[in-house]
């Protein structure tokens, strides 16, 4: 049950704290830049900082020392690209739901994609196949025909079971307040 306290220990970072943050675009933008100017991009070249961004911007070292300011403002932290990439793939909805199941046991392609709902084939290869390159999970190949594949969680991916565990379960107790909160908020702003 949700008292409406927050846990001991936990500060609101970005807009919940009224500071500019992750919500802020600003602060996306040049967080985008940082990383771009932390990739090595060179002043005043255009590039993007991160693959399949529509919008690009210049590289400069002048961005990234910025974005360590408007970091430090927001309460972030620093931020590296590189954690910025593995938060992404940690946090992503398939990686979660991937995550939680391969919590169970060492599952099969077929087990996870019958037992997620809404994913594609091609979306779990894909999910899969990030979450092995970060050293979360394992894929093991049985030498038989046809080949079995297994994967199951690394040592280090099990590090996350808490985490996530916590958020699905979070998510799971509070579906019928979020559908009640959606159905509200539809009514007050209609369709355009």
């Amino acid at each position: 049950m949700n008292t409406g306290q927050a846990a001991p220990g936990y500060e609101p970072r970005g807009a919940a704290a009224g500071r500019p943050g992750a919500a802020d675009p600003d602060a996306v933008s040049e967080l985008e830049a940082a990383c771009a100017a932390e990739a090595g991009g060179e002043a005043g070249v255009p590039c993007t900082a991160e693959a399949g961004s529509e919008a690009s911007m210049p590289c400069t070292a002048e961005a990234g020392r910025e974005m360590g300011v408007v970091a430090a403002m927001a309460g972030a932290g620093p931020m590296t690209c590189r954690a910025r990439e593995v938060l992404q793939r940690v946090g992503d909805k398939w990686s979660v739901l991937v995550i939680d199941l391969l919590g169970q046991g060492t599952l099969r392609f077929t087990e996870l994609h019958r037992a997620i709902d809404g994913i594609t084939a091609r979306m779990l290869t894909v999910t899969l196949r990030g979450l092995e390159r970060d050293g979360i999970v394992t894929r093991t190949i049985h030498p038989v025909i046809p080949p079995r594949v297994e994967y199951a969680l690394t040592p280090m991916g099990r590090t996350l079971l808490d985490t996530i565990g916590q958020l699905v379960s979070w998510t799971d107790s509070h579906l019928p307040e979020i559908e009640a909160a959606r159905a509200a908020y539809d009514a007050r702003h209609p369709a355009e």
